[in-house]
């Protein structure tokens, strides 16, 4: 049967693949891929018919093998080659499956808490009714001013797509009841579900006074006041620590406009 043929330019090809001209001449230089006949003013023609070939190399590029390993397996394919390549390629799409699914839970997490700054009233203290929530905890008290070490320290145990998700503080009630901030008794995460048994703690679940604090690190204790104010005037037994998420320290450009929640457990 006769072979129907479609001449296409360098520019055509390069338009219909939605590629660069120099990209065909660079796999034209290389080997890897070469148009169908060279005319002879040495124009280039690529056929329609290599159209196929030619996204399956781009399709292996999207999946990150080099020129080199590309070139390789064009001039040599085996049924082999292409299962071992699939079979590899598979498991490296389900960890990037993996990650974006971590990092759109922690865009969303972060979306969420910045609308939520928008509609947060300084002024009120409410309780909610608080699940059961699985954290990790480092032992960290803050007297070391520079943060640095703190995140290095974080680093070192957590992984950072962890750490992406939020880091807060903790302190226990008796230190705020003594109006002691001076040292905290150590930061927390909310950890993953594939997270390991180290380092675990558990929020407990109950009723919590919730307040949001607008204001820089050293206007915290004013919030706290205010906490122990409300449940003193409501008969309400504070118990456990104080949870200390920031909510918006990516979108400011100063600090006294951070936004901190805290959640202290309550008991009648």
């Amino acid at each position: 049967m006769k072979r129907n043929s479609v001449k296409l330019t360098t520019a055509q090809f390069a338009k219909l693949h939605n590629v660069n001209k120099r990209t065909l001449h660079y796999y034209d230089s290389i080997g890897l891929f070469s148009p169908y006949l060279k005319g002879d003013n040495n124009y280039r023609y690529y056929d329609l018919s290599q159209s196929i070939d030619f996204e399956y190399i781009l399709m292996l590029k999207e999946l990150n093998m080099s020129i080199d390993e590309i070139t390789n397996y064009i001039k040599n394919p085996s049924p082999e080659k292409f299962l071992n390549i699939a079979n590899k390629k598979e498991i490296e799409i389900d960890e990037t499956i993996k990650k974006l699914k971590h990092i759109k839970k922690v865009i969303q997490t972060k979306k969420n808490q910045i609308e939520l700054c928008k509609t947060v009233d300084e002024s009120k203290i409410e309780i909610i009714e608080c699940p059961e929530e699985k954290l990790l905890f480092l032992h960290y008290d803050f007297s070391d001013d520079d943060l640095s070490n703190a995140f290095s320290y974080m680093k070192d145990t957590w992984s950072i797509d962890q750490i992406r998700m939020g880091v807060g503080g903790m302190i226990s009630v008796e230190k705020i009841m003594k109006n002691d901030f001076s040292k905290y008794d150590g930061i927390y995460t909310l950890a993953s579900n594939n997270t390991h048994k180290q380092n675990i703690i558990y929020k407990p679940k109950g009723k919590y006074l919730c307040c949001y604090h607008k204001g820089n690190w050293d206007t915290l204790p004013n919030a706290y006041q205010k906490i122990i104010s409300y449940a003193k005037d409501k008969h309400l037994q504070l118990t456990g620590y104080a949870y200390e998420i920031g909510l918006n320290e990516f979108v400011i450009t100063h600090e006294d406009n951070y936004i901190t929640k805290i959640m202290i457990r309550i008991e009648n």
